[in-house]
């Protein structure tokens, strides 16, 4: 892959064109790269109160009694984005759906029990546990290379 970056004071915000014959996986990754790498935060509902949580603080997301709740290590905040929203924009580096109803942050796992049959319990930093549905965890193990 070729880069060329042209400077140009007449220009005022950054422009990016990607010139190639067909869309590969690279493309395809570096254009997602760009998409999520403008989200830093997200807002939730806690109390009444509208509050910016930082995307690095996520531990997870799930849905509990139609709410999607946006978990971090010391707090639990309502969103009003739905899960498939979330998805979109997370790094998906970092982020992986392991449920219908639970998107998590890598970074914030403990540890991985892979001892129930057909399931993985994930273990968080903060303490909290969840389960990957077995519809999922093929899809975890490959992201994580297990």
């Amino acid at each position: 892959m070729e880069i060329e970056i042209k400077l140009d004071e007449s220009m005022t915000t950054p422009k990016l064109i990607i010139i190639t014959d067909k869309i590969t996986d690279e493309v395809s990754e570096i254009i997602e790269r760009i998409k999520v790498s403008g989200k830093e935060i997200v807002s939730g509902e806690k109390g009444g109160i509208i509050e910016m949580i930082k995307v690095r603080d996520i531990v997870r997301i799930y849905s509990e009694n139609k709410k999607n709740i946006i978990r971090t290590e010391n707090n639990i905040y309502v969103s009003r984005q739905r899960l498939y929203e979330f998805e979109d924009f997370l790094d998906k580096r970092y982020f992986i759906r392991i449920s219908n109803s639970e998107i998590i942050n890598l970074h914030m796992v403990k540890n991985l029990d892979l001892s129930i049959s057909g399931t993985i319990c994930v273990k968080f930093l903060n303490g909290d546990t969840t389960f990957a549905s077995r519809r999922y965890v093929a899809k975890l193990k490959k992201t994580l290379e297990l």
